[in-house]
């Protein structure tokens, strides 16, 4: 029992690793995520603001606030939705992760 415990152990780190390495070797495209931002965000949050839910900018200071300075966060977001912000699960992994270090650097600069 323990053996079997230990391997699904092994199994479940040797999955991490690889997601992790794949993730870390994407390449970021900020153009890229601007375009997606264009597309799908700015319709709300144009210029890093919130028409609907004005508290819930995407400035820094904010983001940080509400944890949501990160990238993991931020695709979690986009993946599921949360209160008035619908999910978005036609955008490929790459484009998610190009629209949350777009979101991020525009934060991070002021918009």
């Amino acid at each position: 029992m323990i053996i079997y415990l230990f391997k699904i152990l092994v199994l479940f780190q040797m999955i991490f690793v690889f997601n992790t390495q794949t993730v870390q070797a994407a390449e970021i495209d900020l153009n890229a995520g601007e375009e997606v931002f264009s597309s799908n965000c700015a319709v709300c949050h144009q210029g890093g603001q919130n028409v609907l839910q004005a508290d819930k900018t995407l400035e820094k200071n904010v983001l940080e606030g509400n944890e949501m300075y990160n990238v993991g966060a931020i695709t979690k977001q986009v993946r599921n939705g949360k209160n008035q912000m619908p999910a978005f699960p036609t955008l490929t992994d790459e484009d998610v992760a190009n629209v949350a270090n777009y979101v991020l650097n525009q934060s991070s600069i002021g918009w």
